[in-house]
């Protein structure tokens, strides 16, 4: 079972929420798979959703490509959701950590992935902590971009049918990043 662990209220009704859990359990309009430019979904978060959501979403993601392209960071590609709860799925490319221009290219992909969800018409989004895995983007680096980065977003759209954004966090260590960083730039207010 997924639980908020953290939860910054925004204008227009909108949440930022930091979530310990199983991004493939997650009940939204729309989950982000950490993918890589060919779609190909063998490892980490992007195996994961394919092993729980069936071969459908490796199909979808072939013929994306056949038709599109290769998905890049300001090109996230979308899919049906297979069997998984939510309603599609927005397949947004990191950076490698070395790349070059890595906090920009971050930045680029989860403001891409957002702005397929709300084309979309979707109320809300789950997001893995993209690139911080084998893609060897520094956690504390990643958790301090998505922490400004997503509240940012929100509050320049705010005709967004966004109102929910989760960054969905699996392993503890990570889960553990994120809640730090979130605490150290959103501290309580004095009672």
């Amino acid at each position: 079972m997924n639980v908020v662990h953290a939860c910054l209220p925004l204008p227009g009704d909108s949440a930022l929420e930091i979530v310990h859990g199983d991004l493939t359990e997650e009940h939204v309009g729309a989950i982000v798979n950490a993918a890589n430019q060919h779609l190909a979904h063998g490892g980490g978060v992007a195996g994961a959703i394919v092993r729980k959501g069936g071969e459908q979403i490796q199909k979808e993601s072939h013929a994306w490509i056949k038709q599109h392209g290769l998905a890049a960071h300001d090109r996230p590609a979308l899919t049906g959701p297979g069997r998984l709860p939510c309603t599609c799925i927005i397949h947004a490319v990191g950076p490698v950590w070395g790349s070059g221009d890595e906090d920009a290219k971050l930045i680029t992909a989860l403001y891409a992935a957002l702005d397929v969800a709300d084309a979309q018409n979707l109320p809300s989004i789950a997001v893995p902590p993209i690139s911080t895995g084998i893609f060897g983007f520094p956690k504390e680096r990643a958790a301090n971009i998505f922490l400004t980065a997503l509240p940012h977003w929100l509050a320049v759209h705010p005709q967004s049918t966004l109102r929910e954004i989760r960054i969905t966090i699996l392993d503890i260590p990570t889960l553990n990043v994120f809640l730090h960083t979130f605490h150290t730039l959103y501290p309580p207010l004095p009672a």
